[in-house]
């Protein structure tokens, strides 16, 4: 169910990058039975250190890969979903039959309307922001969190920038969790991990996962 309609006027070149063809292009890339069967694999490992899971949220779901293979896992959990491409959108709408409420909206939109769930996440997105606005993308992750915080991404100690496809200024490797614990002082990191792309059952992306979780409501 679709519950708001996206602002064209983008604040960077990033969302329209992925509002637009090469967003459209990627939706298909990664949609295969390996794949969820990897993400059901993923989620598994790292929701066993959560308790009482209702609800989840995910910022930049794409067409909804990482929400299948959850809702495999907590199958009465409320699933939402964010997303700035309106294609990925169609997808999410029809996902589950229709049992996600989805907002297309970028992540970085003033009118995003308030969200929360027990568990947020956000898998492969933060790498494509804009670091200038990370700032305002961490602080929408704490709010709209109940308790805990997933983050799966490219990792690198310090910031750096990666040609992304023959794509300049579209991909940015750095700790985001640890900057997220540095900003936040009552959140704390429950368990962390490593998918490398040569993982004989179950690969991802050479993902590098951190699950955070606030101390206090």
């Amino acid at each position: 169910m679709q519950s708001n309609d996206i602002n064209q006027a983008y604040a960077t070149e990033q969302e329209a990058f992925w509002a637009g063809e090469f967003g459209n292009n990627y939706i298909g890339r990664n949609v295969s039975e390996t794949y969820l069967a990897s993400n059901i694999a993923l989620f598994a490992r790292i929701l066993s250190k959560t308790t009482a899971v209702s609800s989840v949220l995910e910022f930049g779901a794409n067409a909804g890969l990482n929400l299948q293979a959850i809702a495999q896992l907590l199958p009465s959990s409320e699933l939402s979903a964010v997303e700035i491409n309106q294609n990925a959108v169609q997808k999410l709408q029809q996902l589950l039959n229709g049992r996600v409420n989805v907002y297309h909206n970028s992540i970085l939109d003033k009118e995003l309307p308030p969200l929360n769930a027990d568990f947020v996440l956000i898998k492969g997105v933060l790498i494509h922001i804009n670091p200038e606005h990370l700032g305002q993308v961490y602080e929408k992750l704490f709010n709209s969190s109940r308790r805990y915080i997933c983050i799966a991404e490219y990792y690198n100690p310090s910031p750096v920038e990666i040609v992304y496809r023959g794509h300049h200024n579209k991909l940015f490797k750095r700790d985001f969790a640890g900057e997220m614990l540095d900003k936040y002082s009552d959140l704390k990191l429950i368990d962390y991990g490593f998918v490398y792309h040569r993982d004989s059952n179950f690969p991802q992306d050479d993902t590098t996962w951190f699950l955070l979780e606030k101390t206090t409501p």
